[in-house]
């Protein structure tokens, strides 16, 4: 695998005639320019079911927002299920 200058990973494959021709009608279908693109598609469409996205810093950087806040308000200390549920559902 390499990377190239556009950020993507070349990447050579040996795959068999099925999965070939699902490529190649997926290329057909949509209009891509070669098998390739056809992958990418077919891996943006189902890899969520198997795979987490990249997330993005800024989701990152809320999360540990809320979590800091969190921790300021309440500090480390245990708490039980219904309590929790209380402060989520916004009765607590």
């Amino acid at each position: 695998m390499r990377l190239n200058q556009k950020g993507n990973v070349n990447v050579n494959l040996q795959i068999d005639d099925y999965t070939n021709r699902v490529l190649g009608v997926i290329k057909a279908k949509y209009g891509f320019r070669d098998k390739s693109q056809a992958l990418v598609y077919f891996a943006k469409t189902y890899g969520k079911d198997y795979a987490e996205p990249e997330v993005k810093d800024e989701y990152v950087k809320e999360i540990l927002d809320i979590e800091n806040k969190h921790i300021k308000k309440y500090g480390l200390r245990k708490q039980t299920f219904s309590s929790l549920r209380k402060e989520i559902d916004g009765s607590g």
